[in-house]
């Protein structure tokens, strides 16, 4: 989202690991070498880019996942957000280069392994987002089912204040998000959501728990396929 030409470079990542999988799978050790160094060169120039990016973004997010910067108590869970299983930790033991110099070697050194399995067992695809919850110290894959639900109101929320705070204005779309929440935690997210400046779309089955927005939303009934705005 702060980064624009991150998608080219995902893009452009999968587009040669794809193409270094089927080279393998067709010529298996008698590949092209030539043509190997040349795409696992862009995957490591792509995908370590991918990466810093990654890190620079959960660093910017840090902040808005620790709470509420004012003073007034903040309803939803602290959370720490870290990333596992990709290059993203080579980059904590030297400069860019240094990664690629090390990703490239690794792919080099790989690709039997690969060739056998059909896919490329390292790179930032193989990254996972891990978020666990501060108050606890849980990881979010051992907590409640609310705790989870809360969890990733946190995460929204931080980001969207995060975009907010650089003048970015979000969209946010939150079906049934009313619903999982008691009347504290709904009232103090519908004055979150009032104070972002953003565009929110919230939907529900039950028009009773958006009564809080009474005068501060647009509210509309979907019915026989037809959009009306309600009272």
């Amino acid at each position: 989202a702060a980064e624009p030409a991150h998608a080219g470079r995902v893009s452009a990542y999968e587009q040669a690991m794809r193409e270094r999988s089927r080279l393998l799978a067709e010529a298996g050790a008698g590949a092209d070498t030539g043509w190997l160094q040349a795409l696992e060169t862009s995957m490591a120039e792509k995908g370590i880019a991918v990466a810093w990016a990654r890190r620079e973004m959960l660093g910017r997010l840090a902040k808005f996942l620790e709470g509420n910067p004012n003073s007034e108590p903040w309803p939803f869970p602290s959370a720490e957000v870290t990333l596992a299983g990709g290059p993203e930790g080579w980059l904590d033991h030297g400069p860019a280069l240094a990664a690629e110099d090390a990703f490239r070697a690794r792919l080099a050194a790989e690709r039997p392994i690969d060739a056998a399995d059909g896919r490329t067992r390292t790179g930032p695809h193989r990254t996972d987002m891990r978020v666990r919850l501060i108050e606890t110290g849980r990881d979010a894959e051992f907590c409640s089912t609310g705790e989870q639900k809360a969890l990733m109101i946190t995460l929204v929320l931080a980001h969207a204040r995060m975009q907010a705070a650089a003048e970015r204005r979000p969209v946010l779309l939150l079906d049934e998000i009313a619903a999982h929440l008691d009347a504290n935690r709904r009232g103090a997210l519908f004055d979150i959501l009032c104070g972002l400046g953003a565009q929110v779309w919230m939907t529900g089955a039950d028009p009773e728990l958006f009564d809080g927005m009474r005068g501060r939303a647009r509210f509309f009934r979907i019915a026989d396929a037809t959009v009306n705005e309600a009272e």
